[in-house]
């Protein structure tokens, strides 16, 4: 998921971009920016982005012969 092709590009986690704090970033081009924004000099960064957490599973509904086979 880090490394998708299809990733929308936001200040957050450009490479050239330094994160201020959640809601701004330090752009050396644009200045202080919000983390949404992005310009054309975008450079994706994979480290600098956190992905969604995984769902949980929901074991209210679960019974025990739902496991056996």
């Amino acid at each position: 998921m880090l490394f998708r092709k299809d990733i929308e590009p936001r200040c957050a986690y450009c490479a050239r971009g330094g994160v201020i704090n959640e809601r701004e970033v330090a752009c050396p081009r644009k200045g202080v920016v919000a983390a949404e924004y992005h310009c054309r000099r975008f450079q994706y960064d994979p480290l600098k982005r956190v992905p969604p957490r995984p769902v949980k599973l929901k074991t209210a509904n679960l019974s025990e012969e739902d496991f056996t086979l």
